[in-house]
């Protein structure tokens, strides 16, 4: 069985559940299994922005197979995007690596709410993602 560890960021909500149903319809299209029949487990962690979601992979690292970083980042007035986004891109992208373990990066970083409304299927790609390297 492999299970899965979704940490999702839903500091704007109403787009990072869009992607967690869109992450999950993946899931559920695998029908809880990969295609060599091995089954599928998930749990969900919510934290509170994408800055936590590294570290919160990292404490769970020993307990999962894969996971799925769902958040947004969208611009505002300061420099704060461009350290968060790339803090979080990075850390994650570490882990991944350091760990061997796969890691789908559904954190949208957008200027605006229209990028972001229109980046909403990315937890679909990020499940798809894990699901990828399950199967290798």
């Amino acid at each position: 069985m492999k299970k899965i560890l979704i940490v999702l960021a839903p500091y704007y909500e109403d787009i990072v559940t869009e992607m967690y149903k869109n992450a999950l319809d993946v899931l559920t299209i695998h029908d809880g299994k990969l295609s060599n029949k091995v089954k599928i487990k998930y749990d969900i962690i919510n934290v509170a922005g994408a800055f936590e979601i590294p570290v919160t992979i990292s404490k769970n690292i020993k307990k999962y197979d894969g996971f799925i970083a769902l958040g947004c980042i969208i611009k505002g007035e300061t420099p704060h995007f461009d350290f968060i986004s790339r803090a979080a891109i990075d850390g994650i992208m570490k882990i991944s690596i350091e760990s061997k373990k796969p890691i789908g990066n559904g954190i949208i970083t957008c200027l605006n709410m229209k990028q972001a409304m229109a980046r909403k299927k990315k937890g679909s790609e990020a499940a798809e993602a894990v699901m990828s390297v399950f199967s290798q």
